[in-house]
């Protein structure tokens, strides 16, 4: 008896995947709840497993696009899979080759004759590399056959009756050799999903972007001096980008259209701040979302962080965390961008950039001094974000993160 193996609902807008990947061959044999392949759906990934002990025997193969409730495999009781018998086909036909291309060559061997005019190979050779016409020459040897001598004769000639228009006709240099392949793949569900929201973006918002610059040396030096007893008390270790997303949520509540959408004719505005998280994973980029970030510490943040982008780079997150977020923040800094202008993740209105940090002179003071300098940009909807509002909330961030202390003491 045979179990057939469908594709399982994996998500209310979800309506088809891909088969990325079989885990398991054909004729394998399976255990129950066993992950036997990998479908890959627009917004994540996710594994089909086993409903029942036996042999797997696959219907679907890797690249298939299938509806949600398609039949991908078959598990059948015990036993192992038919075998596929093609090997003496394939055997037939090379040896029908074989005999195809064995019958010219001893043609060949026969023996050989030449028409009247026929340069030997010599002479062929003197004639080819002189671009000389063997037409236009008469044999002297056995039934006219064109010599080695003619051919020399026959150049010497030519030589004497070029003209000094040819003679000065520069010769084109062969391109050098080199492999010059193309490899075409599909695009993955991930990919085009991504490719046609960024489009969209781009054609139905008003998107302008704004930048700043941050002094990173408070920061740099707040964890110089705490990483270890961070690090010991949490187990986490403290970087960039939970002082970020604190210092973001803290202008969310200034600057509240910055973390509000347009739906339909209203601006929906969130007393809450989920911060989207720009995450680059082996399949794409993935933005999971921290919840209520407004109301984590630092180290509350940071665990978040480290587990969103754990799943992300197993590919284990879920469509929920990737879904409802109202800003984002994305990390190019960590690829060497030194500056960029990040595309908003609609419906949001706003996405904040950042980039690496490069030590550079400032005015200080009255003083040039050297500092460790991050370019900070928003990308934000006009629509619904004034130029006088992306712009102060981008100040109050730099002002938080240039004094760590008040985003403790939220002043």
């Amino acid at each position: 008896m045979s179990l057939e193996i469908k594709v399982p609902p994996v998500g209310e807008s979800i309506t088809e995947v891909v088969l990325s990947q079989w885990l398991k061959k054909d004729g394998d044999v399976v255990e129950m709840d066993e992950v036997i392949a990998e479908l890959e759906s627009d917004k994540a990934t996710f594994e089909l497993t086993a409903e029942q002990a036996g042999t797997l025997i696959t219907i679907a193969a890797e690249g298939d696009t299938l509806a949600i409730g398609a039949v991908v495999c078959k598990i059948e009781d015990g036993g192992a899979a038919p075998a596929k018998a093609e090997a003496p086909k394939a055997e037939e036909k090379e040896v029908v080759a074989e005999d195809k291309t064995s019958a010219p060559v001893a043609e060949k061997s026969s023996g050989e004759s030449y028409a009247t005019g026929t340069p030997s190979p010599a002479a062929g050779k003197i004639l080819a590399e002189k671009g000389i016409d063997a037409g236009a020459i008469k044999g002297t040897g056995v039934d006219g056959r064109i010599t080695k001598d003619d051919a020399v004769k026959a150049e010497s000639g030519n030589a004497k009756a070029e003209s000094p228009k040819a003679a000065a006709t520069p010769v084109t240099a062969a391109a050098p050799a080199g492999p010059r392949s193309e490899r075409r793949e599909k695009m993955s569900p991930l990919r085009k999903t991504v490719a046609k929201r960024l489009v969209s973006v781009k054609n139905e918002t008003a998107m302008l972007t704004t930048f700043n610059e941050v002094n990173m040396k408070p920061i740099m030096d707040l964890r110089a001096k705490y990483k270890d007893s961070f690090k010991e008390k949490f187990g986490v270790g403290l970087g960039f980008m939970s002082f970020f997303t604190k210092a973001v949520t803290e202008a969310l509540k200034d600057f509240p259209a910055v973390n509000a959408r347009i739906d339909g004719e209203e601006i929906v505005y969130n007393n809450f701040a989920d911060v989207s998280i720009a995450v680059s994973a082996p399949k794409g980029l993935v933005v999971p979302v921290i919840r209520n970030a407004e109301s984590m510490s630092l180290a509350e943040i940071e665990k978040s962080v480290m587990a969103l982008a754990l799943k992300a780079r197993d590919g284990k997150l879920t469509i929920e965390e990737m879904t409802g977020g109202t800003f984002t923040i994305t990390n190019g800094g960590v690829f060497g961008s030194m500056m960029s202008t990040p595309i908003i993740n609609a419906p949001q209105s706003a996405i904040l950039g950042m980039h690496n940090i490069i030590e550079r002179p400032i005015a200080e003071k009255g003083e040039v001094v050297i500092r460790p300098m991050m370019y900070v940009a928003l990308s934000y909807d006009h629509r619904i974000i004034d130029g006088r509002e992306s712009v102060g909330f981008l100040v109050r961030v730099k002002q938080l993160l240039e004094d760590p202390a008040r985003l403790l003491l939220g002043v």
